[in-house]
C-alpha cells in the first residue's frame, strides 16, 4: 500500500508527514524490555512502507532513544521526517530533575539532541512540557533562534492548554501540537485544545492513539504487563478502573469484529477520521503490530460507524486519570 501524507500547520509552518506516525519511546523504557535489533528493523520497516514521521524525546531512556533513532536512520536521513522534545528534564541516572522550559536550557538541550541524534537539523522541535516559572514567550523566543539558526526546522509544543499555545504561536508560528487523543482519552475535544489549534491552523499529534496499548484488547490483566512497565502504576490501569476500561474495550472490539478488522485498526482509523489535521503516532517494538497499525490507514469508517463508537466510548467514558501526577498537563 501506498502511505498518504497529511500537512501539519499552515503556511510557512506547514509541514508534510505520513498520515500516520511511528512513536519511537518504547523501544527504550516505559514499556518493558526492548529488543534494539527488532527497533531497528521497525523502523526500517516503517520507513520501507512509507511511514516517514519518527516520534522521539530526550527524556526517553533517558538518551538512548534519540541514540537508538539516529543509528536507524544515519544512511536514510533524507526519507525522514523526525521530531524530538525537550523540557522534561532528567540525568543520566534515569531519575527526574523536572521540567525546565529556560532559555539556555533549551539550546543545551537541542545541541544535545542534534549531537545524539548524529544529525544537522531537527524537522519538528517539540516543547515537551511547559514550565510554569518560565514564561512560555522567552522558551519560543530561544526556539525561534534554534530555527533562524538552522537547526530546528519547525516548532511544536505538547500537552499545553489553549492560552499558551496561543501565546507560543505569537512568538513564532506552531506547526504541531501533541497531546494524547484516542478512544479513551477525549479531553482535546472539551478543553479548549483541539477548537484552538484549527483556528490558529495548527496540525495535531495525537499521541498514545491506542490508548496505552489498552484499545487493542490483549491486556486482560495487570499481569500482562512486565514488572517494569509504567503502567502498572498509571490510574487506568488500577482496580475498579481496570475493570471498567475493560468494558469499554469490550464494546470497542465488537464493533471492530463486525467490522473486520483488529481492535486497534478501528482505534486508529476513528483518530485519522477526525480530520486531515489529525496525525496519529501509534508506538510498537515488533514488526507484526507495525504492519497491523499501517493497515488501519486502508479503514474506511462510515458515518455509522462512527456514531457506534461515540456510543461505546464517549468522552469521559474511561475511568481514572490519564496519569498519576496530572500536574504538568494542560499548563
Amino acid at each position: 500500500m501506498t502511505v498518504s501524507r497529511r500537512t501539519l500547520g499552515t503556511g510557512s509552518a506547514a509541514l508534510e508527514v505520513s498520515a500516520q506516525g511511528l512513536g519511537c519511546m518504547g523501544m527504550s523504557e516505559f514499556y518493558g524490555r526492548g529488543d534494539e535489533q527488532e527497533s531497528l528493523a521497525v523502523i526500517h520497516a516503517a520507513l520501507d512502507a512509507g511511514v516517514n514521521f519518527l516520534d522521539t524525546a530526550d527524556m526517553y531512556g533517558p538518551f538512548t532513544n534519540e541514540k537508538l533513532v539516529g543509528r536507524a536512520i544515519a544512511q536514510r536521513r533524507d526519507e525522514v521526517v523526525l521530531a524530538t522534545k525537550f523540557g522534561n528534564e532528567r540525568r543520566e541516572d534515569g531519575t527526574r530533575v523536572g521540567v525546565n522550559g529556560h532559555p539556555d536550557y533549551v539550546r543545551r538541550a537541542c545541541d544535545a539532541s542534534l549531537a545524539r541524534l548524529g544529525i544537522d537539523h531537527i524537522d519538528l522541535y517539540y516543547q515537551h512540557r511547559v514550565d510554569p516559572s518560565v514564561p512560555v514567550e522567552e522558551t519560543w523566543g530561544a526556539l525561534a533562534e534554534l530555527v533562524s539558526a538552522g537547526k530546528v526546522r519547525h516548532l511544536g509544543i505538547s500537552e499545553a492548554a489553549p492560552a499558551t499555545i496561543r501565546r507560543a504561536h505569537q512568538v513564532h508560528p506552531v506547526t504541531a501540537v501533541q497531546t494524547e487523543w484516542s478512544l479513551w482519552s477525549r479531553d482535546v475535544e472539551d478543553d479548549g485544545v483541539l477548537a484552538t489549534v484549527r483556528q490558529l491552523g495548527i496540525g495535531f499529534v495525537a499521541y498514545s492513539p491506542l490508548g496505552r496499548g489498552f484499545l487493542s484488547g490483549t491486556i486482560r490483566t495487570i499481569d500482562d504487563l512486565e514488572e517494569n512497565d509504567f503502567r502498572r502504576h498509571s490510574p487506568r490501569f488500577q482496580g475498579e478502573n481496570f475493570a471498567k476500561n475493560l468494558e469499554l474495550v469490550a464494546r470497542v472490539g465488537e464493533i471492530a469484529t463486525h467490522k473486520g478488522v483488529t481492535p486497534s485498526q478501528l482505534a486508529l482509523a476513528w483518530v485519522l477520521a477526525q480530520g486531515e489535521d489529525v496525525v496519529p503516532i501509534p508506538g510498537t517494538k515488533q514488526r507484526r503490530y507495525l504492519d497491523e497499525n499501517i493497515a488501519a490507514l486502508d479503514v474506511v469508517l462510515s458515518a455509522d460507524d462512527l456514531a457506534a463508537l461515540d456510543a461505546a466510548a464517549p468522552a469521559g467514558a474511561s475511568a481514572g486519570e490519564r496519569y498519576a501526577d496530572m500536574s504538568t498537563v494542560n499548563r
